[in-house]
């Protein structure tokens, strides 16, 4: 396969994670390349929960202080049982927890780059190494190659840069998940918590952002009765008022005044425990991060953090190594450049693989309580986690570093 282009440093997917590491690297002082298969800067879904870990990590990328102007401190969360009758209040933690739009985190991000560091429309097809030199070669919609010395695929759940380190695709749970954004021009008067309504299979929550959008999602076992719902956002809507027609008239009227351009309906995916512990995230130059890593479920609220937890980490220890080598020799010097490039992205992995596990392993946990209908599996696996996760928030108290 014949290449064009060579750059030293590729990341396939522009999205949190993406944009994320190529920040992180820029405020290195190393140039990067995002490739976006979109069109315009990509906001797929409606809101996102950042944990104070998450907002560690944003301090280092420098853009929280702009973000925290955007949304509203979480001051507590509050789960109401409905088919048990019962209220729990988690009192307010001292750091903090926002919900922000994607678009705002995205755009935030993307404003810190430099201008052409992310070139859109350019959907990659497949990854190959290249015979001569090993390096991979990616190759694009539009017939092109591009030769990179160092490849990142942060393109999520369905990784082309997955399949080409051979990790296993990610699973399904049994559940499905409904997210939207609702707007009320005079104000929602809501409290600014994470409020949760949970019936026997159902779970329905909202946070607001500000003063006047509400986050919410609903999220059930099975799946949803037709495949083209996903494609018809107004069938979304309905499909979701009749499903939670049990539940308080409040939270029927946050959905029925969704916005619908920004209603997703996904089948929750999932990267196994196992895989984690014992995947292979790195051959060569190429790696992995974000959902293409590690994709959950959102049962704990940290895919996205734990995203930028990534990009921090990576781009410090490519940092770390680079400053020994000119990544762009070439002849002799190859082979020693490889073996520098692959001891970070070593590195990198061995500092996410047991963090990444942990989240992996709750998640997974709560999302088998979630869709089991066993009495015996659910005590079984509440057990579990009160045996590995006696405080369940402790995940929101790591540090990913410094950049």
């Amino acid at each position: 396969m014949e290449y064009g282009e060579e750059i030293d440093i590729v990341i396939v997917g522009g999205g949190i994670c993406g944009l994320a590491t190529a920040l992180a690297l820029h405020r290195k002082g190393i140039k990067s390349l995002v490739l976006e298969r979109s069109e315009t800067l990509r906001e797929t879904g409606a809101a996102i929960r950042v944990r104070p870990n998450g907002w560690r990590a944003l301090d280092q990328l420098g853009v929280a202080s702009k973000l925290r102007q955007t949304a509203l401190p979480i001051q507590r969360q509050r789960d109401i049982w409905l088919y048990r009758n019962k209220e729990e209040t988690i009192k307010p933690q001292s750091e903090e927890a926002r919900c922000l739009l994607r678009s705002d985190l995205v755009t935030a991000i993307a404003e810190g780059l430099p201008h052409g560091t992310i070139r859109f429309g350019c959907q990659v097809l497949s990854v190959q190494p290249d015979p001569l030199t090993s390096y991979p070669l990616i190759q694009l919609h539009n017939g092109s190659v591009i030769k990179a010395k160092i490849l990142i695929g942060c393109d999520g759940a369905h990784s082309v840069v997955a399949d080409f380190l051979g990790l296993k695709p990610p699973k399904l749970f049994f559940l499905w998940a409904v997210r939207g954004l609702t707007c009320y021009p005079s104000g929602h008067g809501l409290p600014t918590e994470l409020t949760r309504f949970q019936g026997e299979n159902f779970i329905i929550g909202r946070i607001p952002i500000d003063d006047k959008l509400v986050y919410w999602f609903v999220s059930n076992q099975g799946y949803p009765p037709d495949s083209n719902i996903s494609k018809d956002p107004e069938f979304i809507r309905e499909f979701t008022v009749e499903s939670i027609r049990a539940f308080p008239e409040e939270m029927l009227d946050v959905v029925r005044r969704s916005d619908p351009e920004k209603l997703t309906l996904t089948h929750l995916r999932y990267r196994a425990p196992w895989d984690i512990l014992l995947g292979k995230f790195r051959r060569g130059t190429v790696t992995v991060a974000g959902d293409a890593m590690h994709v959950m479920g959102p049962f704990i609220g940290q895919g996205g953090s734990a995203a930028l937890e990534d990009a921090v980490v990576l781009a410090r220890c490519l940092a770390q190594k680079l400053h020994q080598v000119d990544i762009s020799a070439e002849g002799r010097q190859m082979m020693i450049i490889q073996n520098v490039i692959g001891e970070a992205i070593d590195q990198f992995v061995k500092e996410r693989r047991m963090r990444l596990l942990k989240l992996s392993l709750q998640t997974y946990l709560l999302g088998s309580l979630r869709q089991s209908s066993s009495s015996l599996a659910k005590f079984a696996t509440m057990a579990l986690m009160m045996i590995l996760f006696r405080d369940p928030s402790a995940h929101t108290q790591y540090y990913c570093g410094d950049l």
